[in-house]
This record gives C-alpha cells, structure tokens and sequence, in this order.
C-alpha cells in the first residue's frame, strides 16, 4: 500500500493530448503523446506559495498550448520534497520528454537531476528559480531588483521615524536562489540605515514558520522597539501581521511582501502590510512557453532569450529576465487592476468598501 501511495505522489498529469500517470511501484511514466508530439514537462516546486498551481502552472499550459497545439504536457507538484522532485524528473527523462520546464524545491540537489536530463539530450528551462546543472535557459524576474524595491519602500515607510530604526527580517527559504537574491538586494540599500534586532531565514517560506518566528522577535526585542518588517514574500508578511495583531502590537509596523497575493492585496488596503512585489505572470508565463517550445523543437533559445545568465558551471545561457513592479495602496488602481490581474471587485470586499474608497478603488 505505502509503494502506491508513493507512486501516486510522484504521478504525473498530462493535459492537451493524453493523460500519464505513473504505474504503482514505479517512477516510470508513459509516454504521453507518440508519432512526434512533442513533450514538455512543467515540473513545480510546491503548494505553499499560491502562484504556482493558481497562477503559472494554468497560464504555461494556455501558453504553450497557443504556441504548440500539437504538445503534450505533462504537470508535476513536488509539494516541498526534493527526493520527490527528482523522482519526477527521473519519470520525465525516462518517458522521453521533448523539454523540461523545472522550477527546483532545491537547486543544488536538482543539479544531479539536470544532469541526468542534458546526458538524455533534454533541454532543461529553469524557470523562476535557477537550478544548478547544465541548464539550456532561464526565465525569470530581477531578483535582486525585487529586494531594493522591497527595501526601499520600507525605508519610505519608516521615514517618520528617527535614524537608523530597528526592523526584522523575515527572509525566504535559503536553498531558494531567489530568496538569496532577494536578500541580497534588500540589504544592498537597507544596510547602514536601519538596525537589524532579528532576522530569520524561513524553511520552505511557511507562513506559520513566520508567525512563529515574529512572535519570537517581538519577545526577544519588545514590540515598540519593531519598527519594520522585511518579509520577503506575501506568505512571510502573512505570517509576521498574524504574529503582530495576535500580540497587540498596534499600530503596525510597515510590512513588505511580494507576489501580490489577493490576501496580500486585500491587507494593502486595510493598512495592515505596506506593500508588495508585483511579478505579472503572464509575460513570465509567455516567456518560460516560447523557450519551452523551442527547447521542444530544438529551435535555438537565443531567438528567445536575449539576456544571457551563467550556470554554477559557469556557462552562459539564454534568458529572459523581466522587470518588478512595487505595489502600495495608491497604486494598486494603475498596476494590478489596470492589468487585469484582480477586479475591483475581487479586491473591494463589504469590511474594505470603506478601505477601498480612500485608496481611490471606488
């Protein structure tokens, strides 16, 4: 029973042309297509973070299925284990994947993993995080542009009080190559201007890591002294606000994030976090599906990609790294909502109407 149950958990789901799952007991996984379809894996790292399964696992396949009728895709979630993860991308290579799409849970242990896929002549597009390993792209935001937006609007927030105040830091998860990023950005313009009384690094960007984490600091460093709050996604700023009003911490220190969660959109409004990082999906999306296709087609990336990264081997490969948007209450009108991204409606629930109104929404 416990073999199914691990087979079931590394199965994978093909859409557009046929569904492949893995046999129980087994990493294998049918070919999904045959007679020249080509094959794209879209391999994701987790459901932790709402964005990969609500937003860019739909929109890569709509993506890819635009430039690709013919493709087959198949779509894996890891849900936060590596060793799982590599049993997918063993499935993948092992079924015949024409191109991988890979966001890695760890990109130094998918190394191995990538390898394995270049030495079956599987092109591997690293998509949003860089994964170590012979890589043949990447798609991407400016990591460490994402964290000086961050650390700049903290210290606009934070400007009534006096020099050098003192803040937390709710950093991601360190295997995450984005979260080194985005800390080294946020440092790059908070260092010297503010005093750090705690910073933590946060497993798998759990929320409740970071409730427990703000509640620590908040007894170590007393509540008047927090001043600010680093969070470096949504989910962290989630946490640490939870942390904050379970405390009685009032007011509320500004609070950073990132991804414009809905959830994350909504405290924006209510006044409860000050910002977020907007990473539009859908050009991230379209990119990672034209290299993704080409990969497939063994089209050259570089038609793709103009943008040149080095792997850990120090290769430079194609890629596409695309521009955050900073979002506060006064401009979630011009950003998220002129976009398409939310409806005012969707944002303006009946407890913010009064909110919503003041922000220029209604």
């Amino acid at each position: 029973m416990k073999a199914c149950v691990r087979g079931a958990a590394v199965a994978l789901t093909a859409v557009s042309t046929a569904v492949a799952l893995a046999a129980c007991g087994s990493s294998a996984v049918d070919p999904p297509g045959g007679g020249g379809t080509p094959r794209i894996a879209v391999l994701l790292p987790d459901a932790t973070t709402a964005r990969w399964e609500t937003q860019d696992r739909p929109l890569l396949e709509k993506r890819i299925t635009q430039r690709c009728p013919e493709c087959s895709i198949q779509h894996a979630n890891a849900r936060g284990d590596v060793a799982i993860q590599q049993e997918q991308m063993d499935s993948v290579i092992t079924s015949g994947a024409d191109a991988i799409v890979l966001v890695p849970v760890d990109a130094r242990s998918l190394g191995t993993a990538v390898t394995k896929a270049a030495e079956a002549g599987i092109p591997v597009i690293s998509y949003d995080r860089l994964s170590e390993g012979p890589i043949s792209g990447y798609v991407s935001f400016d990591g460490e542009e994402v964290g000086r937006l961050q650390g700049r609007a903290l210290l606009k927030a934070m400007g009534r009080h006096a020099t050098r105040p003192e803040i937390v830091m709710m950093n991601g998860d360190p295997s995450d190559p984005n979260a080194v990023s985005f800390k080294k950005g946020a440092l790059s313009v908070l260092t010297g201007k503010v005093k750090i009384g705690k910073a933590y690094d946060t497993l798998d960007w759990r929320t409740e890591t970071a409730y427990m984490n703000m509640s620590g600091a908040i007894a170590a460093l007393d509540a008047d002294r927090i001043q600010g709050v680093y969070a470096a996604n949504d989910g962290l700023a989630a946490g640490s606000i939870s942390s904050l009003k379970a405390n009685k911490v009032a007011p509320l220190p500004p609070v950073t994030g990132q991804d414009a969660e809905l959830g994350a959109v909504r405290r924006i409004v209510a006044g409860e976090q000050y910002m977020t990082v907007y990473k539009p999906f859908d050009p991230e999306a379209s990119a990672g599906a034209a290299m993704a296709v080409a990969a497939a087609r063994r089209s050259p990336l570089a038609e793709v990609g103009k943008d040149t990264v080095h792997t850990s081997r120090g290769k430079a490969v194609p890629a596409v790294l695309l521009t955050p948007v900073p979002v506060t209450a006064g401009t979630i009108k011009d950003t998220l909502v002129k976009d398409g991204f939310y409806t005012v409606r969707q944002i303006c629930v009946p407890r913010l109407l009064a909110a919503c109104s003041r922000a220029g929404l209604l």
